[in-house]
């Protein structure tokens, strides 16, 4: 589209440029100061808007004003952007029923909220030999958080720790 640092007016160095109207139709190729004169005379600017044809492409336009509405388009979807946090839940393989309900719950919030959980588990030790079991333990947690969430990655193993990823349903 169009850069936000635009050649204007007297900035423009190209010796002839291929001139566009204020209402949008073509004028021919005309030289710079020919272009600037009859800019000047509908009390508008020059401003090249694409640099690179051969001859450079100016446009007769407020200015001010384009670059007040390109303001006002970029706010806009600003505002409208979504911004996904990914939360990390930590178990571990010999979890007990009540720190797993209590990681449960947390994660389920945060999916509500709109963000994406990752459930890990760090193995320590020798308990590395038996990632059958914190497989069971993913298994049971992505089980539990199906109503409210989607599986994103499933469980795979990263160095000494197995994890996956939840997304919220998008069904909201």
């Amino acid at each position: 589209m169009i850069s936000k640092d635009m050649m204007v007016n007297e900035g423009i160095r190209a010796r002839e440029v291929r001139l566009i109207g204020a209402n949008g139709d073509q004028l021919g190729i005309k030289s710079r100061q020919e272009a600037l004169e009859m800019a000047q005379n509908v009390n508008l600017d020059l401003v090249m808007v694409a640099p690179t044809a051969k001859p450079p492409v100016c446009r007769i336009m407020d200015y001010g004003k384009f670059r007040f509405e390109q303001q006002k388009k970029d706010k806009e979807a600003r505002k409208n952007q979504k911004i996904i946090n990914i939360k990390e839940v930590r178990l571990s393989p010999t979890i007990e029923e009540h720190d797993f309900n209590t990681k449960l719950r947390n994660a389920i919030k945060f999916l509500e909220n709109g963000d994406k959980v990752k459930a890990s588990i760090r193995f320590k030790g020798r308990a590395i030999t038996h990632k059958e079991i914190g497989q069971r333990v993913l298994d049971r947690f992505s089980e539990a958080c199906k109503e409210v969430s989607t599986i994103e990655s499933h469980p795979k193993m990263d160095g000494r720790s197995m994890f996956l990823v939840l997304a919220p349903k998008a069904d909201k």
